[in-house]
């Protein structure tokens, strides 16, 4: 079983794909200052859910790229549920290789999939190229909460990086962090379970499939990872990122 066939099973009864709950998605587009004249890319969009919330509550206008076509699928289902095809537009496309026109967006998104481009600051980069004048980034970031991690959670998530590792990338990157909005426990939980659940579903209704066992496996060694590690070292935030020159900052 692929990867793909995984995160389909896994995200089949997600709402959101990432942590960020409904309101806290409302927040940051608040605090972006988003509206009917605002444009936006978000890299790695899943199921819509920013792009619509966006769309419906302050008018904004975009485009969302993912690779997964089953995501794209529900996403586009979920533009067209809403009456906001005229607003929002779903790609299916690898979003490392989309071609988008530069300095022709007002926000840039990327809510949990910087592994796009292999990390934070190489997606600070590409998306830097997306912003217009005055344009923003929005990151949404999981992150490790101490300075000494357990090398098992390490080899399973990778490198990640402090929340002050993420500041000083950003500031050499050319940018301020300028709004944070943190996911909570309740909000880790409802994400994590509700992907265990799909991968349960399927599990109970798939009871002779070749490969059971090693979506079972999977399920298993996800519950244990999140309860035993990723549960106390691990955060994730939604990032505003300011462009440092149109702050009125000089370079040091």
């Amino acid at each position: 079983m692929d990867y793909f066939e995984l995160v389909e099973i896994s995200t089949q009864h997600l709402e959101l794909t990432s942590p960020a709950a409904p309101e806290k998605l409302w927040t940051i587009g608040h605090y972006l200052g988003l509206n009917s004249e605002k444009r936006v890319i978000d890299f790695g969009c899943g199921y819509g859910q920013a792009l619509t919330l966006w769309a419906e509550d302050f008018g904004i206008s975009g485009v969302g790229v993912d690779i997964h076509q089953f995501l794209c699928k529900r996403a586009t289902e979920r533009v067209a549920a809403r009456a906001l095809t005229e607003l929002v537009e779903i790609v299916c496309s690898n979003a490392a290789d989309y071609e988008f026109e530069a300095h022709s967006f007002d926000i840039a998104s990327c809510l949990g999939a910087s592994f796009i481009w292999g990390g934070y600051r190489q997606a600070i980069r590409k998306m830097k190229i997306a912003l217009c004048s005055g344009g923003k980034i929005v990151v949404g970031e999981p992150y490790y909460t101490h300075g000494k991690i357990p090398s098992k959670l390490i080899k399973y998530e990778g490198d990640l990086h402090t929340e002050f590792e993420l500041m000083q990338i950003t500031r050499e990157e050319g940018f301020e962090i300028e709004f944070v909005v943190r996911a909570s426990g309740d909000d880790w939980d409802r994400y994590v379970s509700s992907s265990w659940y799909g991968l349960l579903r399927w599990i109970d209704e798939n009871p002779d499939h070749i490969e059971r066992q090693y979506v079972i496996d999977y399920l298993h060694k996800s519950q244990d990872m999140y309860l035993k590690y990723q549960r106390k070292y691990e955060g994730w935030a939604l990032y505003i990122l300011n462009p440092r020159e149109y702050l009125g900052f000089s370079e040091k």
